[in-house]
């Protein structure tokens, strides 16, 4: 059995910064001390994170780490704690954060993200050990693929949408970069609560498909006249809430088309690395801008909750079948270069060697 393990030695052909080896990696036993679970692995999807950690462009890098942050897989060992939540042959959803319980402004403890030691990854063969109290049941509606695509961006789509951006039914929401994981699972949560949505993006077909999911109309946001086709699709109305992960200099413009009191929630700065624009026309139109980073576990219950009330389905771009080379080298090229809409997800274990429950 192989994990996806960083590496300034790569045996893939995807190389930046750091590489990818495709190599053993035992799973370590359980702390006694702790309410632990081994979790098998069903599939996992990759995010823009795992493209930065390559590229060497991300906080915290250690190399040997196990890349990966999302992932469903079943139960199929446990410690002897008593938690009745949790069993043997379970499916399950795994919190990709750890040490953040509650608190809605920011984590309680140090704050760590599976896919980076000391934390473990889940591009992996290998079983899992999670605390239990970051797994949770996963929604039956869903498939592998559509459930490994949820926990990192419908995390943080959750908390950016409604602990941030406190969006509601009836208003008017911009949500920007549509095609990426966080904004197409933020159309899907703010469609579902009753809000009126509207997307960005560059590419006329990503608009479309955006709008076959729900979105009231989208607006190329490289082109001159941006803000005034953003002002023909609102007619008399105006944005409560703008939930973005580009940063770049569209905030200048964006009190032009938003209510007093409206709030933008930046979960990314991936136009530049120069920050974004706060002026006076912020100031006095009473505009927020709140940063947000996914979210505590509570949130993650919630969200999954909100998933399960709702059936909502996580849009999968393509599935690759089997942890090897050639399939995470398609699945991060396709990645850096944008081409996904929806998330990438490779099914680790064949499906019908999960245990029938």
């Amino acid at each position: 059995m192989v994990s996806v393990i960083l590496s300034e030695n790569a045996t893939t052909q995807t190389k930046y910064k750091y590489g990818l080896e495709l190599k053993e990696n035992p799973v370590g036993e359980f702390s006694a001390d702790k309410s632990q679970a081994l979790v098998k692995v069903q599939a996992a999807a990759l995010n823009h994170r795992d493209v930065w950690i390559l590229k060497g462009m991300y906080p915290g890098i250690k190399v040997g780490s196990v890349l990966g942050s999302d992932a469903v897989g079943y139960v199929i060992k446990k410690s002897d704690h008593n938690d009745d939540t949790i069993h043997i042959g379970q499916r399950v959803l795994l919190n990709p954060g750890s040490g953040w319980v509650s608190d809605e402004r920011g984590p309680e403890q140090t704050f760590g993200i599976l896919g980076l030691l000391p934390w473990a990854g889940t591009l992996t063969e290998e079983p899992v050990w999670m605390d239990m109290e970051e797994l949770v049941a996963c929604p039956t509606h869903l498939s592998n693929a559509e459930a490994a695509a949820l926990p990192l961006a419908g995390l943080t789509a959750y908390r950016a949408l409604f602990t941030k951006g406190l969006v509601k039914k009836d208003e008017h929401v911009l949500i920007t970069g549509i095609g990426g994981g966080v904004a197409l699972c933020a159309l899907q949560f703010a469609v579902a609560a009753g809000a009126h949505v509207y997307v960005t993006s560059s590419s006329a077909t990503k608009i479309e498909k955006a709008i076959a999911l729900g979105a009231k109309g989208g607006v190329n946001y490289k082109d001159d006249d941006f803000i005034r086709e953003l002002k023909k699709l609102l007619g008399k109305n105006l944005l409560s809430a703008v939930i973005d992960g580009a940063g770049g200099p569209l905030y200048g413009v964006y009190p032009k088309v938003m209510r007093t009191g409206g709030i933008i929630v930046n979960y990314g700065q991936t136009a530049s690395v120069k920050g974004v624009t706060y002026s006076m026309s912020h100031v006095l139109k009473n505009i927020d801008i709140r940063g947000s980073t996914m979210g505590s576990r509570t949130e993650f219950k919630e969200m999954v909750k909100f998933v399960e009330e709702n059936k909502i389905k996580p849009v999968v771009s393509r599935v690759w079948d089997g942890l090897n080379a050639k399939a995470l080298d398609e699945a991060i090229a396709t990645m850096s270069n944008s081409e996904q809409f929806g998330k990438l997800v490779i099914q680790i274990s064949d499906p019908s060697t999960s245990p029938k429950l």
